[in-house]
């Protein structure tokens, strides 16, 4: 049991007393250094009886003794203390006993002696303190790797006592730093080359763990983590040696902090466990054959997962300024905060670096950052690891390639294994994201057009939320012809279109940019979406290129709650009501784009209740080889039904479904309609064709203003009214439907019948002429006015301005 010298600030043995299993007693583990006496050190003291380290055990707190109290103790204890050996000539002996561990996870004690005069001075007391501190986290660990038995007495293995030991004192005031030979030699520093400052000895740290060390020099930081760290170090040979180290802060007499004492110890049992290089092993051998940055990503969460017990854990690359996410898990939007869910897609969630500062600082240096609970986080970090953080950027080749983000909702320490399993693993998978890249080179280039032709995010709307999903085929080259956009528009208006170009290939991808790109302008430039659709048309069959493509497209008044929907060749939309009922909407269809050079798209209109989910979608989530349309048209309602629509982003998600085995792109485009603070009042009459059809629109106008609390604006609405009707009645056949829509600041008169022709603006009018005046007068007593063609015929349309709401109320 005698083990190696010992020599630590006056002590010159050290002795292991480990609880015994099968007794009420401490049974000697091992000793280290020979005062002369450690022959006569017993090996197995009862617990109930009087001796130092029983009393010392049973009180939970350190006892010292001089020497005469060793005399006196030991004259009068049931256990003697030191007799000298045979042949030895000891002195009189200083003695300390320290408690191993507290409360539920007593270990034992440690006894130190030597021949220090008077007893061990304060300053010896409290690094002899912190010593103990270092062999009760080897018995931790001892104790943890042979399955939660305490360490017995054994001839050979690993030491109990730490066989180097160090002590330092920082003065705070000055930053001086006094060092004695054995931390030096530990660090591998010289003593002619050490100058007495502490950025010296930490120069001699793996620079990953450097940044825990200077967190724990800092006099707060010291106070709150109760001054326990371990770090590493590389010998001048390559390799790497664990150490402990152990502060205590002392204060003068002020309260000031004046010093910190320290220890610093060898800490051989912090080396990875069998079990711990097993992880890495097997993560490396896996990485070994993944060919995709998919693969990659999926294989670090299933390795980490485990072992680290970690709420969730992220892996993006890094191109340019931004991280684009390839794995989030949990894969649930909720779970992340709000940076990360920026236009969440399921597929490559982005951000940029500069709006994560300490990530980009992290990117920056290279080295792994961990951060515990409490530390000052911008909101896009603190919120992924509220009890811990570890920052893990992921080198290859000289320069960053991603970073990998793991995150604990609980308070988190982080131990020297974690450490050593994080490190090892982001060398690892920086070098496997690059070789993945390399092995796939059409997947990254399927996946950089992907990333550059679909929106990267969506626009906030006033009234409504829009969410949007999009899933690459699994099947084949990972890049189709699915697309989506939301293009705000004048007038409180927004455009949603959904589309699909045939096949999967490159070609296909660069006809479906340039299709969103000419749908935008044609609906930025105002025309209806009718015209969008056929504009869009007619440029697709100019191109060189047999494919087609579908299009639904909506435009869709945010304060009225009225859309307009065109669709060519593709599936109509689905309406999940307030009320929680589903509608598959009959939209009148033309062909797909593409097809026929003049073709007409009609136009079908739909009111939205408040709460109304609009749901678009391509056939990839609806139809497959193993899914009927029907059948998948129906799941979709069902999931509808069964939403909440409070949150649109997990409807979408929960739309997606199973994602695995796609031999089709998948594209989710979602509104949640919730209509303007100020609701506008609506409200419509049917004009019969009779003599005094005119009279009776004004009658009903003139009730509905003043019921509406808008006199002001009587006279010239009753004038665009009295026009209007009366064009309608004398140009067109069928029926005539007066709608009026008062907004917070405008009144909207719209009058409906069944021809498709528009109407014209006389350029010049005959004095003598009876007719031609009408949309001369409109034109010149309105803010707006104008004519949308509607399926089977049009609504000629004027705006008047009224007081806002707040004035007429």
């Amino acid at each position: 049991m005698t083990g190696q010298d010992f020599a630590f600030r006056g002590a010159e043995l050290a002795a292991v007393y480990v609880l015994a299993e099968d007794d009420d007693g401490l049974r000697l583990a091992e000793i280290a250094g020979d005062r002369g006496g450690a022959q006569g050190l017993p090996t197995h003291i009862p617990l109930t009886g009087r001796s130092p380290a029983a009393d010392a055990v049973r009180a939970g707190r350190p006892l010292w003794f001089g020497p005469a109290d060793v005399a006196a103790y030991g004259a009068g204890g049931d256990t003697p203390l030191l007799h000298p050996g045979p042949g030895t000539s000891a002195g009189p002996l200083s003695l300390g006993v320290l408690p191993l561990g507290r409360g539920a996870t007593e270990l034992g004690c440690l006894l130190v002696a030597g021949d220090v005069g008077g007893g061990f001075d304060a300053d010896s007391r409290t690094l002899l303190e912190l010593y103990a501190d270092q062999v009760a986290a080897g018995l931790e660990s001892a104790a943890a790797r042979s399955a939660g038995r305490p360490p017995q007495p054994r001839a050979h293995g690993p030491s109990l006592v730490p066989p180097l030991g160090g002590a330092f004192t920082l003065t705070l005031s000055t930053g001086a730093l006094d060092a004695d030979p054995q931390m030096l030699r530990l660090l591998g520093m010289p003593p002619e080359r050490f100058d007495g400052r502490a950025e010296t000895l930490l120069a001699c740290a793996v620079p990953d763990d450097v940044p825990a060390l200077m967190d724990i020099v800092e006099p707060g930081r010291l106070a709150e983590a109760g001054g326990q760290l371990a770090f590493r170090v590389r010998r001048p040979g390559g390799e790497l040696r664990w150490l402990g180290l152990r502060c205590r802060l002392r204060f003068g007499a002020d309260g000031t902090p004046e010093r910190i004492l320290g220890v610093v110890a060898d800490a051989a049992y912090l080396r990875p466990t069998a079990d711990e290089v097993a992880v890495v092993q097997e993560l490396s051998a896996k990485l070994a054959g993944a060919t995709t940055v998919r693969e990659v990503s999926r294989l670090v969460v299933s390795a980490l997962g485990g072992p680290l017990q970690a709420n969730r854990i992220a892996v993006a690359e890094l191109e340019g300024d931004r991280l684009f996410v390839t794995v989030l898990d949990p894969p649930d939007h909720q779970a992340w905060p709000q940076v990360w869910q920026s236009e969440w897609r399921s597929e490559w969630p982005d951000a940029s670096c500069h709006a994560l500062p300490t990530l980009q600082n992290a990117l920056r240096d290279g080295h792994v950052s961990l951060w515990t609970s409490g530390t000052g986080l911008e909101e896009g970090l603190a919120g992924i690891g509220t009890g811990g953080l570890a920052v893990l950027p992921l080198p290859a080749d000289g320069r960053m390639v991603g970073v990998c983000l793991v995150g604990w909702d609980e308070p988190h320490g982080f131990g020297p294994e974690e450490r050593s399993l994080l490190t090892a693993v982001a060398g690892l998978v920086g070098q496997a994201l690059t070789r993945a890249h390399a092995l796939d080179a059409g997947h990254e280039l399927a996946t950089m057009l992907q990333r550059s032709l679909l929106p990267r995010k969506l626009p906030a709307l006033a009234g409504g939320v829009a969410v949007a999903r999009y899933l690459p085929a699994t099947v084949g080259l990972e890049v189709g012809g699915d697309w989506y956009d939301v293009i705000p528009l004048a007038d409180g208006h927004v455009a949603l279109v959904i589309g699909d170009v045939q096949g999967h290939s490159a070609g296909a991808a660069t006809i479906m940019g340039q299709m969103r790109t000419a749908v935008r302008a044609y609906a930025v430039e105002g025309h209806p979406p009718d015209v969008v659709v056929a504009r869009a048309n007619r440029l697709l069959m100019g191109m060189e290129t047999d494919l087609f493509a579908t299009c639904l497209y909506a435009d869709l008044d945010m304060e009225e709650g009225i859309a307009r929907f065109v669709r060519a060749g593709h599936l109509p939309p689905v309406l999940r009501h307030p009320d929680g009922t589903t509608q598959e909407l009959q939209v009148e269809g033309g062909p797909p784009l593409g097809v026929l050079a003049d073709t007409e798209f009609p136009m079908t209109e739909a009111g939205l209740a408040p709460g109304t989910l609009v749901t678009m979608l391509t056939d990839g989530l609806v139809e497959s080889a193993h899914l009927a349309l029907e059948d998948g048209m129906t799941r979709v309602r069902e999931v509808l039904a069964d939403a909440d629509p409070g949150d649109a982003g997990r409807v979408a998600d929960r739309l997606l479904g199973s994602a695995d085995g796609r031999d089709d792109d998948v594209a989710v485009l979602l509104l949640r309609y919730d209509g303007t603070r100020v609701r506008p009042l609506r409200t419509h009459w049917t004009v019969w064709r009779l003599p005094d059809a005119v009279m009776h629109a004004r009658r009903f106008t003139a009730r509905t203003l003043k019921a509406w609390g808008v006199p002001e604006e009587m006279d010239v609405a009753l004038l665009v009214v009295s026009e209007l009707v009366t064009n309608a009645i004398a140009h067109t056949r069928g029926e005539v439907r007066l709608n009026l829509t008062l907004s917070a600041d405008r009144l909207r008169i719209a009058v409906n019948d069944a021809s498709p022709r528009s109407p014209v603006k006389p350029d010049i009018v005959d004095w003598e002429a009876t007719g031609g005046r009408g949309l001369l007068i409109v034109e010149a007593m309105t803010a707006a006015w104008g004519s949308v063609p509607l399926s089977g015929g049009k609504q000629v349309w004027a705006e008047i301005a009224v007081a806002p709401a707040d004035a007429r109320g």
